[in-house]
């Protein structure tokens, strides 16, 4: 079963499809071959009105549902999602061009991992007893209220779902603007939410580009924003929020180092760059894009990446045979083609790849950048592209302090087998999501997020409850209450 890429409507609101072409139209891509394969249109001031009042009346109803029942629906929704991943992990290749390879077991599955998670943590969000002698304190986990999710275009269904399920799981209502490059699989998350039982109006999706975003976010009904999106993009939305004293959780960009030592294993180590550089081709915001190679084992590790790269599968992203996809979109891999000709001038030596596939669609070869110096542009500025670059060091100090030379701290990754050196570098990155012989594993029961400019607040696992409920404390006097006069 395949669903057809031209959605029902171009928004979900209300528990129901909801279409508006007053709105500005937006073509849908197919980045495979360039082509059009569907058609949604911007969300007017009228559609927005309708999704905020929508998710206002659904949150409170669904606050005053038991924690229990909440959990349930939530679990029944990430059961429908496993049941369609093969027709959701099409439509999400349909969005973004990835390989089926790849969505049949990173999206959809991802997305009801999360909703299975926080479905079945939703009962046990409870407050605590604070003893004070004869008086106690006790406190209430409460939601926020309407919240907003704004989606990036490379995980279009995990991105809906990992907002959508702690915020849900708390007693929240969302309205989520997917990204106007990948709009069509948000909409089968909310359909989906409400076969499984969620009320009306409880996650509303409604397409458009900055300025939807822009009335959204500064909407007053709306307590909470969570993004997931450039730097650029996070500084003005939080901006906006903060304006209001609104909530955030800001998962943004990184320039991310990844540090292999000669004592690493060779092949293990080139696995962890290929995963954290051409995995979505190179479309990951936590890539370790910076690959730091201690310099007794460079020339090895340049031979054996530039022979493992010959695996790479560039056909038909539905054939199942295909790992390596295009860009998202022409912009996009123009954007990155700046990058590499960036690279060529400054001085780097390209290793592998550095051309378009004269093909349909937007295919770039995966490339590796070999002489890299940390003031290049390829080494300080995030491509978001299949961009490998691969810098010399000699000794774990100047690895660690190299390392942490960037404005970003979104991820950081090492190789070693010696344990002892992977915790001390470990402890010494200034990243929030940190990898040992490994790299870009994103499990729901952990967190996610960045400090520094890449980001503000925590995704996935028990940390997001905090991000997405707030605290209400009463103080109980047991005896008679004293005044001065």
């Amino acid at each position: 079963m395949q669903y057809a890429t031209q959605p029902t409507a171009s928004h979900y609101v209300n528990g129901e499809y909801l279409e508006d072409t007053a709105g500005d139209e937006i073509a849908v891509i197919y980045p495979a071959t360039g082509e059009r394969i569907a058609t949604v249109h911007a969300a007017t001031p009228k559609v927005i009105e309708a999704a905020i009042a929508a998710a206002e009346r659904a949150q409170a109803q669904w606050a005053a549902t038991s924690p229990r029942e909440r959990g349930r629906v939530l679990t029944r929704a990430a059961q429908i999602m496993r049941e369609r991943n093969h027709a959701l992990s099409v439509l999400e290749t349909y969005d973004t061009g990835k390989p089926l390879q790849e969505t049949l077991v990173a999206d959809a599955t991802s997305g009801s991992d999360a909703l299975e998670y926080f479905g079945g943590i939703a009962n046990g969000l409870t407050g605590e007893h604070i003893p004070l002698g004869e008086d106690w304190v006790y406190t209430v986990r409460e939601p926020l209220g309407v919240c907003v999710g704004i989606g990036a275009w490379n995980y279009p269904t995990q991105i809906a779902c990992w907002k959508a399920a702690p915020a849900l799981a708390c007693g929240n209502a969302m309205v989520f603007k997917p990204s106007e490059t990948t709009p069509l699989s948000a909409l089968k998350v909310a359909e989906i939410l409400t076969e499984a039982g969620a009320p009306a109006g409880l996650f509303n999706v409604v397409q458009g580009m900055g300025e939807v975003g822009g009335a959204l976010v500064s909407d007053p009904r709306v307590a909470k924003v969570s993004l997931t999106g450039s730097v650029p993009t996070g500084r003005k939305v939080y901006a906006s929020a903060a304006s209001q004293m609104k909530h955030v959780t800001m998962e943004l960009g990184g320039k991310s180092p990844l540090v292999i030592f000669d004592d690493a294993d060779l092949d293990s180590a080139v696995s962890g760059a290929i995963n954290a550089n051409f995995y979505s081709s190179g479309q990951v915001c936590s890539n370790g894009t910076r690959v730091f190679v201690q310099k007794g084992i460079k020339e090895a590790f340049l031979a054996r990446l530039a022979e493992r790269l010959k695996g790479a599968v560039m056909g038909d992203p539905l054939d199942e045979a295909t790992n390596f996809g295009p860009m998202v979109s022409q912009r996009q891999m123009e954007i990155v083609q700046g990058y590499i000709a960036k690279g060529k001038d400054e001085g780097a030596r390209l290793v592998a790849g550095g051309n378009r596939i004269e093909r349909d669609g937007f295919w770039l070869e995966p490339t590796v950048f070999a002489d890299v110096t940390d003031d290049m542009t390829i080494a300080r500025e995030e491509i978001f592209g299949p961009v490998l670059s691969v810098l010399d060091f000699d000794t774990e100090e100047e690895a660690i302090a190299r390392a942490n030379a960037t404005e970003y701290g979104l991820a950081a990754g090492v190789f070693t087998r010696d344990i002892s050196r992977a915790h001390r570098v470990v402890a010494q990155f200034h990243a929030g999501s940190c990898f040992i012989n490994s790299y870009n594993d994103a499990p729901v029961e952990a967190p996610f997020g960045g400090v520094k400019a890449s980001g503000v607040g925590r995704e996935n696992s028990k940390a997001a409850i905090d991000h997405w409920s707030q605290l209400k404390s009463v103080y109980v006097r047991m005896g008679d209450c004293e005044a001065a006069f």
